[in-house]
């Protein structure tokens, strides 16, 4: 283990999270682990100097989780994956960001269900759920974790699968955030990786109405091979995703868009076209909330007229395929996801407010919102229960804990 303070040259470049409105967050010190011991060792420091710690994979968290003024473990380091091509198993270090995870395993002809985000970590992409293009044909990113080590807080070490350590490995799927331990290697059943056409229908923005009643009616039911999510932004409103067949656009062609086809790309040059363009360095803020039902013409009306960015998130599928308590991903009957994005904070909670009377109640964990009140139920929903059992059997000093988990702030 490197243990850099902030007087050491990387310091500030390994402190700074992927979004910009933390960059203000400063840690005690960084630990750089190369190694489940690196990590067995930080926690150890961290209980001689009685620093509170986080682990970080990629930096993304909308509530600052993988950011800490206490010890910060930096896993970049645990980046290894290695492929059983026989078995199309596919061990990934908990360090792993998904440029890098896509391209290896696309050397094997392989690839998991994961986000777009090139350098979204795989370990806190999973331990939430994990949403994807590839999601509606095989499920969630964490339903195709087969096994993963984990370091209790303790610094025993764990390996955890549907049969050893049963129910660490089903809280795993889907809570949310680092609440038992810090994992250090994840195991995927990988799939075959596809030749695939990207798409992209772009309307002006005065057709956003329209174009949201016509994706509602067309993307929650669509064939399994097809994932097409909407944003509508302050010039335009844009349907772009992913087909592993001909792109049929279904009722959307009556609306005569602006059609942008990129086919036969591979896997990984799919993804990374799906990221061309500068970084996004904005301050964004968000709230979201899954849904069961179509919103009706006069919500629409009101969310155009919010002051936000709206995306909207196909669900159905092979998401809805999985029973509820099989993971601890409860939301297994939700049509879409919608996110309401942007700098101003006051038209983000307006929006969120139009839409909420129509709503689940549901909320993505790995979007994660401080504003919740009810949010055991919202996160986890049936399931909440179990997962405070789990919680206390193998964190029963609630040392891995972040406003909203599962023992609470300490």
């Amino acid at each position: 283990m490197d243990l850099i303070g902030p007087d050491h040259k990387l310091y500030d470049v390994l402190r700074k999270p992927a979004l910009p409105q933390f960059d203000n967050i400063r840690p005690a010190a960084i630990a750089r682990c190369s190694s489940t011991d690196d990590v067995t060792e930080a926690l150890s420091y961290a209980r001689a100097t009685n620093l509170p710690l986080t682990p970080r994979g990629g930096g993304h968290c909308f509530a600052a989780r993988s950011s800490t003024t206490g010890l910060m473990l930096d896993l970049s380091p645990l980046s290894t994956i290695t492929v059983e091509p026989a078995g199309a198993l596919a061990t990934i270090g908990a360090g792993a960001r998904l440029a890098s995870v896509y391209q290896r395993l696309h050397e094997y002809g392989l690839t998991i269900p994961a986000g777009c985000g090139p350098t979204v970590g795989i370990a806190g992409l999973t331990l939430g759920g994990g949403l994807g293009l590839l999601g509606r044909r095989y499920g969630l990113t964490c339903d195709r974790l087969v096994a993963a080590t984990v370091v209790l807080a303790d610094g025993t070490v764990v390996t955890c699968d549907a049969e050893q350590e049963a129910d660490l490995f089903w809280a795993l799927r889907g809570a949310g955030g680092c609440q038992f331990g810090v994992l250090t290697s994840l195991v995927f059943a990988a799939v075959p990786s596809p030749t695939a056409t990207r798409f992209k229908l772009t309307w002006p923005r005065s057709h956003a109405a329209e174009v949201i009643a016509a994706w509602q009616s067309w993307a929650p039911d669509a064939p399994d091979d097809l994932t097409a999510s909407l944003t509508v932004n302050a010039n335009e409103a844009q349907i772009f995703g992913a087909t592993l067949t001909e792109f049929d656009p279904g009722p959307l062609a009556t609306l005569a868009p602006e059609i942008d086809l990129r086919t036969d790309l591979s896997w990984p040059a799919l993804k990374a076209s799906l990221s061309e363009g500068d970084p996004d360095t904005r301050i964004i803020h968000s709230k979201s909330e899954f849904f069961r039902n179509p919103l009706p013409p006069d919500a629409i009306t009101q969310l155009l007229n919010a002051g936000c960015e709206l995306n909207f998130t196909p669900m159905g599928g092979a998401y809805n395929r999985v029973p509820a308590d099989a993971t601890a991903f409860a939301h297994r009957n939700e049509r879409f996801l919608l996110e309401h994005a942007g700098p101003d904070r006051n038209a983000i909670r307006r929006s969120w407010s139009i839409a909420h009377a129509y709503a689940s109640g549901a909320v993505y964990p790995n979007f994660p919102d401080p504003d919740l009140t009810d949010w055991p139920t919202a996160y986890h929903g049936p399931n909440y229960s179990r997962l405070r059992d789990i919680k206390v059997k193998y964190d029963p000093g609630n040392v891995f804990s972040f406003p909203q988990s599962l023992g609470g702030p300490k």
